[in-house]
């Protein structure tokens, strides 16, 4: 039976969530800190992680938390571990790593015990980082608890500090000619938040990239880049492909956005596989309701921007 979701924090709750996020923030560093991140060919690094937490269809309580990770270069995946989970706080715009932090956190602190050897020098989250209404995102909040180099990229454009997805914007995306062009995300304030990405030559949508923690934004938007054979970066998309087929191993159905937890739900098939990747390895026995070419955003405020697209608008191939 699927459990009843939690009631919204109190007052309370929600002022000791904002202050335990500015007190976080202060650790931010959106520098870079490790020597792999100043060599251009990001010589020394060999490991980059992927989290995830995909929700079970119908129950808005019950979760599956995922971390992967890959090798670099070659973003073949070395480890894995994914587990079900009971959420007890409820999603509140803002306050998105209140909700999913503690979980991911725990899965790091597991690897870091069980095989140390093989620890990410970087994670990619499905979120944001910076790019928050606070300055302190998801990617932020589990970069400074792990005290691991974290990036976020998401899907939609954010509505913060004036960032706005107008006829300015849908001009600057038109522009992105190529797998690789950007251009600066800079709020009214004049602020640079993150970068606006076209992850692939193929992509019609940028991915929108922040500083998470211990990394500047432009090694952040590179190493992303690099990491990317279809728009969603491949750490991101194992995570959300091994957390959905552990739902379905565990529960024997579909795991999916759960209806009001401001989620985005994809339901298209891939045009075909990453070159040297076979569908087996792609789709790993997946539902057609979700095949995590374009894993789900957690939306952290408001956004802008068209409704998704309906199956075969949106493209896939590398």
């Amino acid at each position: 039976m699927a459990q009843k979701p939690a009631e919204r924090p109190s007052e309370e709750t929600l002022s000791l969530w904002t202050r335990e996020q500015a007190r976080l923030k202060a650790s931010v560093l959106d520098r870079d800190t490790e020597a792999w991140q100043r060599d251009p060919a990001f010589s020394g690094l060999q490991r980059v992680g992927g989290v995830d937490v995909s929700f079970v269809e119908g129950d808005s309580a019950s979760a599956c938390a995922s971390l992967v990770v890959l090798s670099y270069p070659e973003l073949e995946v070395l480890y894995e571990e994914s587990r079900m989970v009971s959420l007890t706080t409820p999603y509140v715009s803002g306050f998105l790593a209140f909700r999913e932090v503690p979980f991911l956190v725990e899965l790091v602190q597991q690897l870091r015990k069980k095989e140390p050897s093989l620890m990410p020098q970087v994670l990619l989250v499905d979120g944001n980082g910076v790019l928050h209404h606070q300055g302190f995102g998801l990617a932020c909040h589990l970069g400074v608890l792990t005290e691991l180099p974290c990036i976020g990229v998401a899907k939609k454009l954010l509505q913060v500090d004036g960032l706005e997805n107008n006829a300015l914007h849908k001009e600057k995306i038109r522009l992105l000619l190529a797998g690789g062009d950007t251009f600066p995300l800079m709020g009214s304030s004049g602020t640079v938040l993150g970068m606006a990405l076209k992850s692939h030559d193929h992509s019609t949508k940028p991915l929108y990239v922040s500083v998470g923690h211990k990394i500047s934004l432009e090694v952040a938007v590179r190493l992303t880049h690099r990491c990317c054979r279809f728009r969603v970066p491949e750490p991101v998309r194992q995570a959300d492909i091994r957390s959905r087929e552990h739902i379905r191993r565990t529960l024997g159905r579909p795991g999916s956005p759960a209806a009001g937890q401001g989620r985005s739900q994809k339901a298209q098939k891939p045009k075909m596989c990453p070159r040297g990747v076979s569908a087996a390895q792609t789709d790993h026995g997946r539902p057609p309701e979700d095949h995590s070419w374009e894993p789900r955003t957690e939306l952290e405020g408001p956004q802008l921007g068209s409704q998704e697209p309906q199956n075969g608008q949106e493209e896939t191939t590398p």
